[in-house]
């Protein structure tokens, strides 16, 4: 799958908070469209961070990275470890939108710096790489403060942000109303991010942290085309405690 064809209908990935290639390798086996190696909170270093990268691209599923912040250094050195795109954290403004395509992008449409790692082929593959990054990263700015809410069409028409995703518990928590998912301002301020979205033809959605199919059917019904689903912790998580509370039950 390139990035013509995730962008252009609903799209459905996850999130890896664990540092294990073999979570990468099953979660990629499930059926996601693409996998967010997430640096912002976990432990997963830039070293583990590559192997769920190899893994998860070998898989043919996208491997994109939530980062830390919006940090060109960071953003460098997981482009050139061989992600795809970049889903970069608390993005308010159009300027900060802009230093990320200017992260991710080589010259003459950003100013990235050049290097020779797993992503150019370690160099034999550059020509190649040069030419696929100009169209084929892929951008995703999450929206999760009532700044970026703010200037949501500014950020929204920088050239290269390819989708947003809401942040629901940073947002909430932004607006004094953390996880009070069903607020009249917090679902006010969805549908003005869904509006800008719709009106400039970027895709967006929101994290469905608790991996629940009912959420995401009623995610997809509202109109929402780029969607996390779950987290791996959660999921394993909830698959012990769902499986133990069946067991005891049957005993009871």
């Amino acid at each position: 799958m390139n990035k013509q064809e995730l962008l252009s209908g609903l799209t459905i990935g996850s999130w890896i908070q664990i540092g294990s290639p073999v979570v990468g390798e099953i979660m990629a086996s499930a059926g996601f469209d693409w996998l967010a190696i997430d640096l912002e909170h976990s432990m997963i270093t830039l070293r583990e961070a590559e192997d769920l990268i190899r893994v998860i691209d070998l898989k043919g599923v996208i491997p994109l990275v939530r980062l830390s912040s919006n940090n060109h250094e960071q953003i460098k050195r997981v482009m050139d470890a061989g992600a795809h795109g970049v889903i970069v954290p608390m993005v308010n403004s159009a300027a900060e939108a802009l230093a990320v395509v200017q992260s991710v992008k080589y010259p003459p449409l950003g100013s990235r710096s050049i290097g020779l790692a797993r992503a150019q082929g370690y160099g034999v593959g550059f020509d190649k790489y040069f030419e696929w990054q100009k169209e084929q990263t892929i951008i995703v700015v999450q929206i999760e403060h009532v700044d970026a809410v703010a200037n949501i069409e500014e950020i929204l028409e920088v050239q290269g942000i390819d989708a947003y995703i809401v942040g629901p518990y940073d947002l909430s928590g932004s607006m004094g109303l953390p996880g009070l998912f069903e607020s009249p301002q917090f679902l006010s301020a969805l549908q003005k991010i869904h509006s800008a979205g719709k009106k400039l033809g970027v895709p967006g959605g929101l994290h469905i942290v608790e991996p629940d199919p009912e959420a995401l059917q009623e995610c997809i019904k509202q109109g929402n085309q780029f969607i996390a689903y779950g987290i791996d912790t959660r999921m394993i998580d909830m698959a012990c405690r769902n499986g133990l509370k069946n067991k005891k039950d049957d005993i009871l």
